[in-house]
């Protein structure tokens, strides 16, 4: 990430503006709807590689020109798209060998969206023709304010088994293991005999009569969010052959599987992301907000953008669920308090024709007269309010581990058990952090820790030894580490560690973990905390005991009597363990010991009332957003900035209400 101004004037506001699908007259009208919403940024040209290269080589721009002169014209700035996301027809025709293989040998051809396989030169090549084409000749167009590469890499394409991604893959082999005699040993061959003698044998992992190599899976996983990088980087650079503006591209923060965001953030100038509502889920306001915190933590804490997410439906998911009045307000001043400072949606106006037809829009079929317009021009004009926020930035003291290399290991084939995942087990932790209105930042296992009173580990499967090494530091100093279960058991090539399961934490934990003790449907679990009974399920473990101190006995199971829940002092801090699979409820009384360590008090806020605090120069700014169905009175003293009223120490927000107050500095929520 580098350092740029942000691309327009307080919180950018607006989202995804597709003319092309429109007649020339429509567009005048857009752009005064637009003003009237208070839109100041839209992203244009995404999916329009079609129409800007109609041929191979031949350009044609006009419409594109009229577009971004109208828009500046009516004072609206650009993030101008590389439309790369969705090679045209002529490409697939011409390059057919670029085509997008699955893991069972389907092709995957033209008619949808979804780039070509990362792998291919000739598609390399043409994107970032288009690229540079596009900077060339809107470098200094003063619309411009920002370029947005592709769109959501790695959705719907990530991986992919052709020929040239197979001859890709064993390139990247070659440079990371030196030699055969190394990748057999990275990946552990000599099991079930697969000793590879020839490079030309080293293929990617494709269907097999059983599952494939665990090493090689994690191996091609990392191999696909470097091709992926590199498609990225090739246009990037095509566009800084010309151009100033700050480059992003869409992430999709633990929505998408592909690619690795610690390594991404590092390179775009602006960390953005895009995020749906998942309809079956009741709760669906804490994943975004699980989103939004590790958006802003990929971006190393300065001010993101929220690209995309939905003024109501979605039409992709099999139950696609309306967002009911005053939610999409909820949804943007979450974002907006978790650090984004800009809110952007897909799309301005609903399309008529197409697959997302029925996705809901800025602009619905509706027309002016509907709720969710009203709605869309409500919200410009609050965030029009709220410009002095934008530049503030978010605190924690707590750290919640995440690392990409973790979740595509914890999810392979053939665990102890098919219920225990990376992403349930850190919704979970989260959720208990957030219900107690903790504010948190994400972090990789090997970063910097010494900031946090506590870092919390919910999903560790793979941990290397130096990042073991880097939190048994952590805690030797003085901080409280909390791990979930089934931590730590493999290394970064997906082996058991030296040492057994658990070996990297033995020091810090004062344990280590004998067998693994999956717990059948039908038994009745508890753990005996301090003489409450909390619910388990799913999982035990066999923990052999190095000093650690006893908090918690499995009641019922295959670990009966043994212990489920350790605390160890370790140097100056402590490190906790909690070897079962417990729910957001049963983790309270657990987080509420772990807290008293770390010195941490939760501020108690009422239940559903949602509190984070951005700190700026001479204010803080307190965001709430309300998720009850009642209304509730909040202690704070400052000025609500919505309504420009004095709190006088109390002020009451309204059943699904938001408020941003403007507070003295040095709060700590």
């Amino acid at each position: 990430m580098s350092d740029f101004g942000w691309p327009t004037a307080g919180i950018s506001y607006g989202g995804d503006y597709n003319p092309e699908q429109w007649p020339r007259q429509v567009w005048d009208e857009d752009v005064a709807l637009m003003r009237e919403a208070g839109v100041n940024l839209v992203s244009v040209g995404i999916f329009s590689w079609g129409l800007l290269e109609p041929r191979e080589g031949e350009f044609d721009f006009g419409w594109l020109d009229d577009v971004l002169d109208l828009l500046h014209r009516n004072g609206i700035a650009v993030d101008l798209g590389t439309p790369t996301a969705s090679p045209p027809a002529w490409f697939y025709a011409t390059y057919p060998d670029s085509r997008v293989v699955t893991r069972d040998g389907t092709v995957l051809g033209f008619g949808s969206r979804g780039m070509v396989s990362p792998s291919s030169a000739e598609y390399r090549a043409a994107a970032a023709r288009i690229a540079g084409e596009l900077a060339r000749r809107y470098a200094d167009h003063p619309a411009v304010v920002m370029w947005h590469v592709h769109n959501e890499y790695g959705a719907p394409v990530g991986e992919d088994y052709s020929a040239q991604s197979v001859a890709a893959f064993r390139d990247w082999l070659r440079e990371r293991y030196g030699s055969l005699d190394g990748l057999n040993a990275a990946w552990g061959t000599a099991f079930w005999g697969q000793t590879y003698r020839e490079w030309a044998h080293v293929g990617a992992p494709v269907a097999t009569a059983s599952t494939p190599n665990p090493a090689q899976q994690l191996d091609f996983a990392r191999f696909t969010d470097h091709q992926l990088r590199a498609c990225f980087r090739a246009e990037r650079d095509a566009i800084r052959a010309h151009a100033t503006q700050p480059v992003t591209t869409n992430f999709m923060a633990h929505q998408s599987w592909n690619t690795d965001l610690w390594k991404w953030a590092r390179e775009v100038d602006i960390v953005s992301d895009d995020h749906y509502l998942w309809s079956p889920d009741p709760d669906a306001h804490v994943a975004l907000a699980l989103s939004a915190d590790l958006t802003r933590s990929v971006a190393r804490g300065r001010p993101w953008v929220l690209m995309e997410h939905s003024t109501s439906a979605v039409n992709w998911q099999g139950h696609n669920i309306a967002k009911r009045p005053g939610e999409m307000h909820r949804n943007a001043l979450t974002h907006l308090g978790r650090g984004a400072d800009g809110i952007l949606f897909f799309q301005w106006r609903a399309s008529r024709s197409g697959a997302e037809k029925f996705h809901s829009a800025m602009l619905p079929h509706a027309g002016t007269g509907s709720r969710v317009f009203r709605e869309v021009v409500d919200l410009g004009d609050r965030l029009g309010r709220l410009a002095e926020v934008a530049g503030s930035r978010v605190r924690a003291r707590v750290a919640v581990l995440y690392d990409w290399e973790s979740l595509w290991a914890q999810d392979l084939q053939w665990r102890p058990s098919d219920d225990l995942g990376f992403r349930e087990r850190m919704r979970t932790y989260y959720e208990r952090l957030w219900r107690d209105g903790v504010t948190v930042d994400f972090a990789h296992p090997e970063d910097d820790l010494s900031g946090y009173a506590l870092v919390v580990a919910p999903a560790s499967y793979l941990l290397t030894a130096a990042a073991g090494k880097n939190l048994t530091g952590y805690v030797a100093q003085g901080g409280t580490l909390l791990v979930s279960c089934f931590a730590a058991v493999v290394d970064e090539h997906e082996a058991v560690h030296p040492g057994g399961f658990g070996a990297p934490l033995r020091e810090v934990l004062g344990t280590s973990t004998e067998e693994f003790l999956p717990v059948r449907a039908a038994d009745q679990v508890t753990v005996d905390l301090d003489g409450t009974a909390l619910a388990t399920d799913t999982w035990a473990e066999h923990l052999s005991l190095a000093g650690a101190e006893v908090r918690g006995v499995y009641r019922g199971g295959p670990a009966d009597g043994m212990a489920a829940i350790t605390r160890h002092r370790h140097g100056e801090g402590t490190g906790w363990y909690v070897s079962t699979r417990l729910g957001v409820d049963a983790l309270a009384p657990v987080l509420a010991a772990v807290y008293a360590d770390a010195g941490i008090t939760p501020p108690g806020q009422p239940e559903g009332l949602e509190l984070v605090t951005r700190h700026g120069t001479d204010h803080d700014y307190l965001v709430a957003v309300n998720h009850r169905d009642t209304g509730v009175q909040l202690d704070v003293t400052g000025t609500e900035l919505l309504s420009g009223e004095e709190t006088g120490g109390s002020y009451r927000i309204g059943a699904g209400g938001v408020a941003v107050f403007r507070t003295p500095s040095g709060g700590d929520r």
